[in-house]
């Protein structure tokens, strides 16, 4: 079984991007389920519920978030209403919305988990006792997928390690630059540093680049608005065993537009 993670998607143009792109990879990779992180779907910062349709309706299965979950205001009281959504499991007990999920495909279920770093990132619960908490609840006959959104290398590959062999898979989203460290880990799980993202290339990480460069140059606030142009969708493929468990290969995926 093959299940594909996408990269944070960026404002319109990334949205865009999975509509075009995504239902051609799931017929070309025969994929059995795809998870779409979507914490910059809207305006580039946050989500709301009109977008999320519009990634399920491109092909996504399952939508997980990040550290700009709050920043549509409105996507407080809608959060609850969205199936197949998950926002960090770490944030505060009594926010909106869940931390993990089960989602059920024709042919088999899996449990979607996600996670927010703290190294360089706004404050959170600890992701390492979190993770706990909620592979206690998950039932322990399903394959477990985890998006540690999160800035630090060292604490994706620390975690990712920690969870080696209790999960199948654990993927970084956040920094927007797919890495080249795709890997099985010794007990099992797959691991992907960061799965980069959806958007513009053209860009400073999705946004444009000239109030980014002035920003640099001046120290000087500025509206960093999501930038146009040619879009590359980023992610990665885990090949799994769903009666094991077991992850038996990941690769990169990346569709660049032309210029």
């Amino acid at each position: 079984m093959k299940l594909l993670m996408i990269g944070d998607v960026v404002g319109n143009p990334g949205r865009r991007m999975l509509e075009r792109t995504l239902p051609r990879l799931r017929a070309e990779l025969d994929l059995g389920a795809v998870v779409v992180n979507a914490e910059n779907a809207t305006a580039g910062a946050g989500l709301n519920a009109a977008h999320a349709k519009e990634i399920f309706a491109a092909g996504a299965d399952a939508i997980t978030l990040g550290d700009h979950t709050w920043n549509q205001k409105e996507f407080i009281g809608q959060i609850d209403a969205i199936d197949r959504l998950v926002r960090p499991a770490n944030y505060a007990p009594g926010c909106p919305g869940k931390g993990w999920r089960l989602v059920t495909r024709p042919t088999f279920r899996f449990a979607l988990v996600n996670l927010v770093g703290r190294i360089f990132m706004q404050p959170a619960d600890c992701p390492f006792r979190a993770a706990d908490a909620v592979l206690r609840e998950i039932p322990k006959d399903v394959p477990v997928f985890v998006d540690f959104h999160a800035e630090a290398t060292s604490e994706k590959v620390t975690l990712a390690h920690y969870l080696d062999g209790r999960v199948t898979a654990v993927v970084g989203t956040h920094t927007h630059v797919q890495t080249s460290d795709a890997r099985l880990l010794p007990n099992g799980t797959a691991f992907l540093t960061d799965l980069g993202m959806t958007g513009p290339y053209i860009s400073s990480i999705g946004r444009n680049l000239a109030p980014v460069t002035k920003k640099f140059l001046t120290g000087v606030p500025a509206r960093f608005d999501v930038a146009e142009g040619p879009c590359v969708l980023e992610g990665a493929v885990i090949d799994f065993d769903p009666a094991t468990k077991r992850a038996r290969a990941i690769e990169t995926v990346r569709v660049r537009e032309a210029q």
